[in-house]
This record gives structure tokens, sequence and C-alpha cells, in this order.
């Protein structure tokens, strides 16, 4: 079987790849088990040497990189030169702080000695998407590398150039061989390597259809999984907002990586008092940014990944306009070749809208009217994902009664959702379940170990 690269901007093909064949996929499992039974005893010092190596080697090739994701799956230049630094980061901040998050906590209890301990489980399998090819694959490797782990990448087919960029850098890094292996496979094939006894455990970003398959398959082989699936954000403005502020933002967060971004903005909800000054402020925003070439560094919204998923959005916006919303910008499919939309919004979006109960992965925006702040809070929660949320009020006391009533994994205030290695990473509802990055991340594939000496 063919796996093909295409390049999403023109329609060329890049490249084909033979897909890993069941004998090679037999040699990386194995490969992966003995790899992990050594990597398992190496020192945190020693681990951590390897990890700032690979950040070494990111920022290194860091052109180099950018470009392999620019071509692959049209993400602007800057914004993956901006992805190869980030997940530098996330190398050299596990390298300094993986020992001490997995330090031995000690407990008082009736023994002479007791504590808890965090050993490593064994080779995770890593079923990734396509939208940032290189940071969702590191915010998983680093922190489970730096556990003891080893870890077996089944990325996206249409990334198939970065899958083996990866596995490159950590090898180049001087991990032991087999530690970190890319397979290269379709969806349909995943099921076969859950099942492996060698496979300890699975963390998935993707669809909450590809969760649901792949926490199923998991939950029959009675191995731990780690979700972190769909969203479609609120992001609400408040009547004391400073307008400018939040419109800029606004764009900022729906346009995010062309509005592919399971973080982005989606749903934009605006209470009525300041509804029409921000939504005129918000159009003026999504009409200045440059469609165009995501490789010209004046680029600041590319190409969708696929023309299939161009063509998916589309029929979400026209069924939404179908049932009532009102197209302000955008909407229509340009001309030419390339899977390319523009940047859309929508007014007067209700319940029972696509742009209202879906996620919509790229740029379009959905600009949904609050009566006040309660109503406010009861549209950010009408949803059946939970992933993150943003609130714009110049009142400190509101903004975190807000938080604590929003239903999110995150909620940033006067701030654009973004992950951050120093932060718990992850959903509730149809978002998922599970964290990355942070010690909540390090700590979902380890053995929690008590031990207790009388």
């Amino acid at each position: 079987m063919s796996i093909q690269s295409v390049n999403p901007a023109t329609g060329q093909v890049l490249q084909a790849f033979s897909a890993t064949s069941p004998a090679e996929v037999e040699r990386i499992m194995t490969r992966a088990h003995a790899a992990f039974v050594e990597w398992r005893s190496v020192p945190f010092a020693a681990r951590a040497e390897r990890m700032r190596d690979a950040a070494r080697l990111l920022r290194k090739d860091k052109a180099e990189h950018a470009r392999t994701m620019t071509l692959e799956m049209g993400k602007p230049i800057v914004q993956a030169e901006a992805e190869v630094d980030k997940c530098a980061w996330a190398c050299d901040y596990y390298a300094d702080h993986a020992e001490h998050l997995l330090a031995e906590q000690p407990r008082e209890t009736d023994a002479s000695r007791s504590y808890v301990r965090f050993d490593p489980l064994g080779p995770v399998l890593a079923v990734m998407p396509w939208n940032f090819p290189f940071w969702q694959v590191f915010r998983f490797a680093a922190p489970a590398l730096m556990a003891g782990n080893a870890g077996i990448l089944k990325h996206a087919s249409n990334v198939s150039r970065c899958a083996l960029a990866i596995e490159a850098i950590f090898r180049d890094a001087g991990f032991p061989q087999g530690l970190f292996s890319a397979v290269l496979l379709e969806s349909a094939a995943v099921a076969p390597l859950i099942a492996d006894p060698r496979v300890v455990a699975v963390t998935l970003t993707g669809s909450d259809r590809a969760g649901s398959a792949v926490a199923g398959q998991a939950g029959r082989e009675i191995k731990k999984t780690v979700l972190e699936l769909g969203g479609s954000d609120p992001f609400v403005v408040m009547a004391d907002a400073d307008l400018a502020i939040a419109a800029k933002a606004a764009a900022d967060a729906r346009l995010v990586n062309s509005g592919q971004s399971c973080i982005a903005a989606k749903r934009f909800i605006v209470v009525e008092a300041v509804a029409d000054r921000f939504l005129e402020r918000f159009g003026d925003e999504l009409r200045s940014r440059r469609m165009g070439d995501p490789l010209s560094r004046e680029t600041q919204v590319g190409p969708q990944a696929r023309i299939d998923l161009r063509d998916s959005l589309h029929q979400q916006v026209e069924e939404s306009i179908r049932l009532g919303a009102k197209r302000l910008l955008g909407g229509e499919i340009p001309p030419g070749r390339g899977a390319f939309y523009p940047p859309t919004l929508l007014a007067g979006v209700d319940r029972g809208m696509p742009a209202f109960d879906q996620e919509t992965f790229g740029p379009v925006a959905a600009v949904i009217r609050a009566k006040d702040e309660g109503d406010a809070v009861r549209l950010a929660n009408d949803s059946s994902f939970g992933l993150g949320a943003s609130v714009w009020t110049q009142d400190r006391a509101r903004a975190e009664r807000m938080a604590a009533q929003i239903e999110a994994g995150a909620i940033f205030v006067n701030g654009v959702v973004k992950s951050d290695p120093r932060l718990p990473f992850g959903g509730i509802k149809r978002s998922g379940y599970g964290r990355e990055l942070s010690e909540y991340g390090i700590r979902e594939f380890v053995n929690i170990k008590s031990v207790w000496i009388a």
C-alpha cells in the first residue's frame, strides 16, 4: 500500500511511501521493548542529556523542519518555525524538571517508612494528527521518554515526512536504538498495534470519533489511554472588555494554523450591549489577514490540510446559512488550485446549526449574542466539547467567577488559549480525558507505586 504526502497549497504529490510491513512492525515492537528495558534504568541526568541534544537538533535544523511541515500540511512558515521552537522548549523543560516531578513522595503512615514512587510502564503507542505535526508528538514524547518509557508513533498518513524527521531527531540525539520509532500505516492498522502485548498504553490526539474507536480497542485490551480530542472553544466577550484588543485576539485565536486547531476559538459569545461594535471590529481584523502561499513570510492563512477537509468545512458553513446564519465575510471556495478557504464570519448563529453544535476545523468564526453574564456562561457550556475557553473582561472578580462556572479543561482570561509545558493540557466531555504537559502529563504513563516498609 502506498501512502502519499501531498502539498495542499498546490495538490502536488511530494513523496510516496510504502506502508510499514508486518515484519518491520514486529521488528519495531521488539526493538522498542528491548530499548525500554535498557532505558528505564538510565539515570535522569543521562536521559536529560539526550533530551537536551534533541532540543539542540530541533533548533539547529529549524528551517528544514518548518519547511517540511509547511509543504506537507500547509502551515504558514512563520508559525511552523514557532512550532519547532516550542518543541525544543518542551524538551528542555522536561530535561530540567523530570527528575523533580517524578521524585519519590514520602507519606506518613503506620510504617517505619512509606512513600510513593513513579516507575515507567513500557512502550506507549502515540496516534497523532496532522495539524501540529511536530508539537503534538513532542508534547507526548518529551515527558514519556524522560519518565523512562519508549514511544511508537503512528502519525497521520499525510505527514509521513514529519514522522520520519522526528524519529531521526531522537535517533541522532543518542537515544537507544528503537526507543522512539515511527510506523507508516493507515488508521485501519491501529487496532493490531494496540493489541500487541508489548504496547502498554495509548495516547491519541484527534477527533472524538477517532478517540472513541481507540479507547474502545484499548479498553478491550485493558490498556490506559489519554485522549485529547476536538473542541468548540467559546471566546466570551463581556461589556467591559477592551473591544479593540479583544477583536484582534479573536482573529488570532480563530486563524491560528489556518483555523485548524483543537483549541482555536470557534464560538464567539458576545453580550448584546457590545455585540454590534465587536462584530464590526472583528470583521475588520479578519479581512486584514492575508491568505496565500504558506511558504511566504507574509502569509497569515494558508490552505486547509486536504481538499476533502476544506469541502467538509464548506458544507458546515452552507448548512448553517441554510438554517438561518448570516454570512458577513468569506464562506466561498476560491478559484484556483489548492485547498484554500478564506476567513469566514457568520452572525446570528444558534443551537442546531453546524457552526454552533459541531467543531468547525478551519477559519470559520461563529458569533453568538448573549443577554448577560449568566446567559454567556450557559451558551459557553451548551456544547458537547470542553477543551478550552477564553473570557474577556476587566472585572477580575467576574473573570474568576466565570472561570469556575465554564466547563473546560483550561480557561484563559484576557488571553488566547494555548498549550504550555508548565500547565496541564486536556479537556472534558467529548474533548477527551487525561492530561498532557506539566507534572500531570509526565505522570500519565507511569506506575504510581506505593511502598510500605514495616
